[in-house]
């Protein structure tokens, strides 16, 4: 059983049009929204500059499957970024399945009374919360980091 590797992690909910930011303390106790990135040739680099802001010792970037657990055009858009943030940042990224995070982002917002329209700016980086709190609590359950490492380019 591995030790929880402490640490500030960021979790990235990849979208079309907007990046979900989150991060979580140190010890891994609680996710936090960080901010709605736009997405434009500024994402990367703001996201880096997020990871030097908040020293993070790993990302966790959401894979977009479909249910059957298939790549999806989404999945080869985000393992594009989680690609290019690998390179620009330096800092280690893991592929987390995402498939409920979205779908738990939305019910969450809608439970605490905000309307989807309202909400659209925040769902993302609720969604990335919900990401990076999944992928701390399991590798904290299994001693395994969750996911897939990005391979750093040659």
């Amino acid at each position: 059983m591995g030790e929880f590797r402490r640490g500030v992690r960021l979790g990235i909910d990849p979208g079309r049009a907007r990046v979900g930011v989150a991060r979580c303390d140190a010890d891994g106790m609680l996710a936090v929204p960080v901010e709605t990135v736009p997405r434009d040739e500024r994402s990367v680099a703001r996201i880096g500059e997020l990871v030097a802001e908040h020293g993070a010792i790993e990302l966790v970037v959401g894979l977009p499957l479909n249910m059957r657990g298939d790549d999806t055009p989404s999945t080869q858009d985000a393992r594009e970024l989680a690609g290019a943030i690998a390179v620009h940042t330096g800092v280690p990224v893991r592929l987390v399945d995402e498939r409920l995070s979205t779908v738990t982002a939305h019910s969450a917002l809608r439970q605490s009374g905000r309307t989807q329209k309202g909400s659209r700016n925040v769902v993302d980086q609720v969604a990335a919360v919900v990401l990076l709190q999944h992928a701390v609590d399991s590798e904290k359950s299994t001693g395994a980091p969750a996911g897939e490492p990005v391979p750093f380019p040659e």
